[in-house]
């Protein structure tokens, strides 16, 4: 199971300067609340911190009680350049409580954090001063986790993950490298290096730039089932996250959004209409009513391309012999849209396993699509269901570019930028 950043990923060479931050933010400096978890990666959470406030960050930090057993508290707050916040300061009295003294802040940044301080989160406990702190932290919360390759794609760990994500946090990492425990070899699980936590950090207190507003969105995602009797049926394995994540970066862009999609295992994300539909014949129904007066329309869904001719009403019984099962084709969605295209920008997805440039482009040109988005399922670290993407933008007229690996969220801020490119002015 592969994990990407949900932030654009930024080189250590091209660590945020303190004027970016100053810039961002004249007059006043953001403040970043740093929760320390409980991983052996705890040892670089100073590094993380100076990293922060090079960058322009005002600091101040959370040591879980896990997390002293790895790093100091002298080490925190000397890098933080303020006191460190623990479980036992939690209970000195004080004029506020201090976890929401500590909540005031542009964003919190959970460094290091494992299994049990994202369960916590996810479940929405306070039973400690970091996830208390969290429950009232009220900007955006971005999660550096760290843990072995066996904990991380462990399905109680992801539904947590998944939890948080709904809540509108943000992951970075975790990365693919070596691990701290001796003879666990390498895998994913290794905590992001400071210098991208910083980066990261900055861009989520940056003022979001606002050029979808008053602009609507319709997305699809996911897959499609197509029943042959009331248990069983042809579908494929679309996780919808590339649709979620174009739908989540049109609405921090302002955009009002309406994303429809197939069955899938993603949580409805805030601030937009889900419409969740079952087959190819719903998801069209759904699609083509949305986009009526819609701005971009993008089909990431895995739509099957047939149903069953018959669907019968009562389970099939298991027999020996062969079964020909006689499918007819589905609508197709992307070329209805094309046809009646009008001003709107229409965006689709394609997965060829090869000649993909050229098939990309003649798709593009079939259903009047200003632009395809191609990749290649089998391609290592791409396949369904994973975090990253690695894409090639097609044009009707053959032209192309190819887009590096990079975080689905990513890939839908690279694919908005150019959509808003080919908006036609008012």
């Amino acid at each position: 199971m592969s994990s990407g950043p949900d932030v654009a990923p930024v080189h250590p060479e091209s660590s945020p300067a303190r004027s970016s931050v100053e810039a961002a933010f004249p007059g006043a400096r953001p403040t970043a609340l740093v929760i320390v978890g409980g991983s052996m990666a705890a040892v670089k959470a100073p590094s993380a911190l100076r990293r922060l406030r090079e960058a322009g960050f005002r600091t101040r930090v959370i040591a879980t009680r896990a997390a002293l057993a790895f790093v100091t508290p002298l080490s925190l707050s000397t890098a933080a350049d303020d006191a460190v916040a623990t479980d036992e300061s939690w209970f000195v009295p004080q004029p506020s409580a201090q976890h929401l003294t500590l909540a005031r802040c542009d964003v919190a940044v959970c460094v290091g954090a494992g299994a049990d301080l994202l369960a916590r989160a996810a479940q929405g406990r306070a039973s400690d001063l970091a996830s208390a702190t969290l429950l009232s932290v009220p900007g955006p919360v971005l999660w550096v986790p760290a843990m072995n390759e066996r904990m991380w794609s462990h399905p109680a760990v992801q539904a947590n993950v998944a939890v948080l994500r709904g809540f509108g946090h943000r992951f970075l990492g975790p990365e693919y490298g070596a691990f701290g425990s001796s003879g666990e070899g390498e895998g994913l699980g290794r905590m992001a290096e400071p210098e991208a936590i910083a980066a990261a950090a900055l861009a989520l207190v940056r003022p979001r730039v606002q050029d979808l507003a008053g602009r609507r969105v319709v997305v699809s995602a996911g897959p499609t089932r197509e029943y042959l009797d009331p248990v069983r049926f042809i579908s494929n394995p679309s996780s919808g996250k590339m649709g979620f994540a174009v739908a989540e970066e049109a609405r921090d862009r302002g955009a009002r959004v309406v994303l429809v999609s197939g069955p899938v295992s993603l949580p409805d994300p805030a601030g937009m209409e889900v419409r969740r539909v079952d087959s190819a014949l719903e998801l069209r129904d759904a699609v083509v009513g949305a986009a009526l007066g819609a701005d971009v329309v993008v089909m990431t869904a895995a739509v099957a391309d047939y149903r069953a001719a018959e669907q019968s009403q009562e389970k099939q019984a298991k027999v020996a012999q062969e079964v020909v099962v006689r499918l007819v084709p589905n609508p197709d969605i992307l070329a209805e849209l094309g046809g009646q295209k009008g001003r709107r920008v229409l965006v689709g997805f394609a997965m060829e396993t090869h000649a993909g440039v050229e098939r990309a482009a003649a798709k593009a040109q079939r259903k009047n699509a200003d632009f395809i988005l191609l990749n290649y399922p089998t391609q290592e670290g791409t396949s369904f269901g994973g975090d990253d993407n690695e894409v090639t933008l097609v044009r009707p007229d053959g032209s192309w570019e190819a887009w590096p690996r990079t975080s689905k969220r990513e890939v839908a801020r690279r694919l908005l930028d150019e959509a808003v490119r080919l908006l036609p002015g008012d």
